[in-house]
């Protein structure tokens, strides 16, 4: 009996790469409820409630990433170091320095982790060598903590932010568990002025933090996992056995799979940082309803595209040095963009094809066009139905492996369509093709109708939340597959 116990806790205490800790998993639920009580029981206590919360941030990052979790260490203390070296430093050469260093330590580990292999067979490729991957494991997150931390260094050189002076603070900010391996991105200015601040919970805090680890929940482990596992994994793993239309409804699927996963991701790391009295801004806004790429860009993960425009696209100079500079710009902002998503060229492409849209959507905005006037409704029906196809072109290249099996989907969709086995997919796939239509339901509703849910959850008893909660655990728990699938936004 004594061995089985210290097998179980020797379990929870190691990593397994098997089965890493996701907010989805029963582990975390029960690990988050005994978190809570001493959470609570340090209410009062700044210094033990903050040095408590970053070891249960390390140790979350450890079960989720493994020995990894020295790199997050790594970039925590040279970060925190530099920039106490910045604010000290009165010349305008030494500050550079000092921000320099920041950025190739982080990006230098990034591109280490992320990039050596893709950059080794493309090299061997043009030589004509023979490529060998190295043995080298991308640690989960670090493209998030990275860009968190470099956001801090860069703000105090801009002359932004002041620097923290306890090392525990900022070890807090940058490993703040909620949103350590997939974002979102929070800005240092937004998030270091709560962390002294007593922490509170209201009724509608609760009841937003409640909403939104439902909404997560399912739209995660009911929508996303099983659409993926039951559909858009089969046809996308081998999409010349399937006819055009059942590679359409891939695609249709595939748009809805990665929005459920990576914004469910985002309602739980929100919902569960609303718990323990932390407010992070919202990372999507319904990017499908968006009228072209641009307002997409403004929907879809709020917290990169503005990392993205205001350390990148503002740093190479925006739309301050004439058109053709601002089209460059958005193209070489783009394309890094896409890059920072994988080490491969078809995440290159995607975001080439992202930064091509950016660039035809300024050119016309600038025409200055008249306003269509009658008729206004039905355009912007228009403008979101196409924008969504283009998002959903997009997102071929985005999920396939490498330019054949995108070449291959678009093959069957142009010339092996077969529009008349329609009804017998719907039918074959039915339960998949019901979830699919509940979600893009949803997602499509007004936006005024989740506001009135959360009203109605803060008005009601606590009980009802945790009951909610609960209700919809069980769902999850009838409804999920056999293993527990990862976010699709981990492997970047």
């Amino acid at each position: 009996m004594l061995d089985i116990d210290l097998s179980k806790l020797a379990g929870l205490l190691t990593y397994d790469p098997d089965a890493p800790m996701l907010f989805n998993s029963g582990l975390f639920v029960w690990l988050f409820l005994g978190f809570s009580l001493v959470y609570a029981l340090l209410h009062k206590r700044d210094v033990l409630r903050i040095a408590f919360v970053t070891l249960f941030s390390y140790y979350f990052y450890y079960k989720s990433s493994g020995a990894c979790f020295f790199l997050l260490a790594v970039v925590t203390v040279s970060d925190y170091l530099l920039a106490r070296m910045m604010h000290r430093t009165s010349s305008r050469r030494g500050r550079l320095a000092c921000v320099t260093l920041s950025i190739v330590i982080n990006l230098g580990l990034l591109c280490y982790f992320k990039y050596t292999n893709f950059f080794y067979a493309t090299f061997m490729q043009v030589v004509g060598g023979t490529f060998s991957p190295l043995d080298i494991v991308l640690p989960v997150g670090i493209s998030f903590f990275t860009f968190q931390s470099l956001s801090y260094t860069i703000d105090i050189y801009r002359g932004k932010l002041s620097p923290l002076g306890s090392l525990l603070d900022y070890a807090f900010y940058v490993s703040f568990f909620p949103m350590l391996v997939a974002g979102p991105i929070v800005r240092a200015s937004d998030f270091i002025p709560q962390i002294h601040r007593r922490p509170t919970v209201d009724r509608d805090m609760f009841a937003r933090g409640i909403f939104l680890i439902v909404c997560g929940l399912l739209k995660k482990a009911v929508i996303s996992d099983y659409i993926s596992v039951n559909f858009v994994s089969r046809v996308f793993d081998n999409p010349s056995l399937y006819s055009g239309v059942e590679n359409l409804f891939a695609i249709y699927g595939y748009a809805l799979q990665i929005y459920c996963d990576f914004s469910g991701y985002s309602d739980m790391a929100i919902g569960l940082a609303l718990l323990l009295g932390f407010k992070v801004p919202a990372n999507f806004d319904s990017p499908y309803k968006s009228q072209s790429v641009s307002e997409f860009w403004h929907r879809w993960h709020i917290s990169l595209s503005t990392w993205l425009r205001d350390y990148l696209y503002i740093s190479l100079g925006g739309n301050r040095r004439g058109k053709v500079r601002t089209y460059i710009n958005l193209m070489l902002t783009m394309l890094l963009g896409g890059l920072w998503h994988g080490a491969s060229w078809n995440f290159i492409f995607w975001g080439g094809f992202h930064g091509l849209c950016l660039v035809v959507d300024k050119f016309v905005r600038s025409l200055r066009l008249p306003s269509p006037g009658r008729g206004g409704t039905m355009m912007r029906v228009v403008k979101v139905v196409v924008t969504f196809h283009l998002v959903c072109f997009g997102w071929i290249f985005f999920r396939n492996t490498d330019f054949s099996g995108s070449v291959a989907m678009l093959r069957q969709i142009f010339s092996d369509f077969h529009p008349e086995l329609f009804w017998q997919l719907v039918t074959g796939y039915a339960a998949v093709f019901a979830l699919m239509a509940v979600g893009f339901v949803t997602h499509f509703v007004p936006d005024g109708w989740s506001q009135r849910v959360q009203s109605l959850i803060a008005k009601s008893p606590v009980i009802i939340s945790v009951l909610l909660l609960a209700l919809a655990i069980f769902v999850v728990i009838q409804v999920k597959s056999m293993d527990v699938q990862p976010f699709i936004y981990f492997q970047f």
